[in-house]
């Protein structure tokens, strides 16, 4: 028997990360260089021990899809056990999902068909590191009905997420979607407990609340505007304090409960940019914990030119593979895969995904330039807005953000 199923929701639009998910869904969308946004909550169920795992797919979901195929072939590393892409298939009616809760429900069979004794139903669109394990142990020790998993913010920010009421056992005892007036945690009158979208259920107890909710035609079918707040009424429902996770060795400067919810430009930005620290709050070199995620067959990395003028390097950056920096200055930048950045170029505080091919002469800072992109020579980004404005889009914080191009490039301009 199956004891915990792996359930992923990954099927969510990003319309505020317009327009890196302008061809894809935001679980799909590059971080860090070399990841892809749902790489971190596969890789926790993986590291957890959680291997039988279902993706729930829906909008624009090619992008996603290949990255699967290509980066989780679960024979690999997992033998007997699954990840699996699930698309939106209208088995139970004519529409689309029309909420968290319904993508389940269209896909109740395979709980039904696995009989798991839990169900770990989990977001995709967040980075963090979580022993699931340890969430599980709770769950136990509470003898709960449903654990969610929570994390404290500052009262003042817990309007933008669910937010949780809860007893001095942290049972909870109220649920509200973005309230305008959070309530406090107890004995921490300036904090919130917010619903980091992480949820762990009974297996038949999901089944029956699900069937149930799929009946009332006023429901959004939504777990945490409708499921929750009904079940809280009646079953044993806990809040998990993720401040309580513990992964092993944490590297130096690493916060122990760094999660964050890349919703918006600036929040993508300023993960990205996060990483580049010495000692950053995420650190993708802790190896008690890896990453998972394609592997490529690309070269090492590559520098080049040590001219008075012409100085090839990259400071307090994360370059990924295949990537060649010839005669320019990268700072504080996180660079993706195969870019080509030609001399006498200066790159700042910027995030360039893969196969980007960048001119000579060219200035830029506080930008995002999305894949496939060519940057002609002599381009400015990032020092005039108003500019920036009329060509790309702004984000409120003045990131400048240029949409995927065409195609790969195949560095067809000058020699460097």
């Amino acid at each position: 028997m199956m004891y915990v199923l792996g359930v992923i929701l990954a099927g969510g639009r990003g319309e505020r990360l317009f327009p890196l998910t302008q061809h894809r869904a935001k679980p799909a969308v590059p971080f860090g260089g070399r990841y892809r946004i749902i790489d971190f909550v596969l890789s926790n169920f993986v590291n957890s021990g959680i291997l039988s795992i279902y993706v729930l797919t829906q909008f624009k979901a090619q992008s996603l899809l290949e990255h699967l195929d290509r980066g989780w072939r679960t024979s690999d590393f997992l033998g007997e056990h699954f990840v699996i892409p699930v698309p939106a298939q209208m088995r139970s009616g004519d529409d689309w999902y029309q909420g968290t809760a319904d993508s389940v429900y269209q896909n109740l069979y395979l709980l039904e068909r696995h009989s798991p004794r839990l169900v770990a139903v989990f977001g995709a669109d967040h980075i963090y590191r979580m022993n699931v394990r340890q969430m599980i142990d709770e769950h136990q020790r509470n003898s709960a009905d449903v654990t969610v998993a929570a994390v404290p913010t500052k009262i003042e920010e817990a309007s933008q997420f669910g937010v949780m009421e809860v007893d001095e056992d942290w049972r909870i005892i109220g649920f509200a979607e973005k309230p305008k007036r959070p309530k406090s945690i107890p004995g921490e009158p300036n904090s919130a407990l917010v619903s980091m979208g992480n949820y762990l259920f009974n297996n038949d107890l999901l089944i029956e609340a699900l069937n149930a909710d799929a009946k009332e035609t006023a429901s959004n079918h939504d777990f945490g505007r409708d499921l929750l707040p009904e079940l809280i009424k009646h079953r044993r429902v806990y809040a998990y304090d993720f401040r309580k996770n513990r992964v092993p060795v944490p590297s130096k400067g690493e916060e122990a409960s760094y999660w964050r919810d890349l919703g918006t430009i600036d929040a993508y930005y300023d993960a990205n940019m996060d990483l580049c620290s010495i000692d950053p709050s995420f650190n993708l070199y802790n190896r008690t914990w890896p990453l998972r995620t394609i592997g490529f067959a690309d070269p090492p990395a590559k520098f080049v030119f040590d001219w008075k003028d012409r100085q090839g390097m990259a400071v307090n950056s994360i370059v990924a593979e295949g990537t060649i920096i010839s005669g320019s200055y990268v700072h504080n930048c996180v660079v993706g895969r195969n870019v080509r950045i030609h001399s006498y170029s200066q790159i700042e505080d910027s995030v360039i995904m893969d196969w980007v091919e960048i001119g000579r002469g060219c200035k830029i800072r506080n930008a995002i330039i999305d894949k496939a992109n060519v940057i002609p020579p002599g381009t400015q980004i990032g020092y005039d807005l108003e500019k920036d404005r009329e060509r790309y889009t702004v984000s409120p914080n003045g990131v400048v953000v240029l949409p995927r191009g065409p195609r790969k490039t195949a560095w067809v301009m000058t020699n460097p």
